[in-house]
């Protein structure tokens, strides 16, 4: 029933901004906080970005401050995270995560040269 799309991932050059989308079903998205977690290979699925229901609070990752930004559209049951600036070490699968236990595929962001 929760439902995850994740979608704006890619392969881009460091310095290099990409925008990711989730579009969720299945919850009363507006109810609950939103995240955006990432898990590079060989690594555990770490805590990128946050946002509180209703979009006041917000939490990055130390490394991703500055460069990183999330938002919600709660009309549109929607999460985005803009990434700028991309670094090698962004490089990982992206989910977003939120009201439950379920895990979507993930949109995969690739920074290289």
């Amino acid at each position: 029933q929760v439902q995850f799309v994740e979608s704006g991932g890619g392969l881009v050059q460091p310095g290099g901004s990409l925008r990711l989308s989730c579009v969720a079903s299945g919850f009363t998205f507006s109810s609950f906080r939103m995240s955006w977690y990432r898990q590079a290979p060989g690594k555990e699925r770490e805590l990128v970005a946050r946002i509180s229901p209703t979009g006041e609070s917000t939490y990055y990752v130390d490394s991703v401050k500055g460069r990183f930004t999330i938002s919600r559209d709660n009309a549109k049951n929607t999460v985005v995270l803009q990434m700028n600036s991309l670094r090698p070490e962004d490089t990982a699968v992206y989910y977003c995560y939120g009201a439950s236990g379920y895990w979507a595929q993930g949109t995969q962001v690739t920074v290289s040269s």
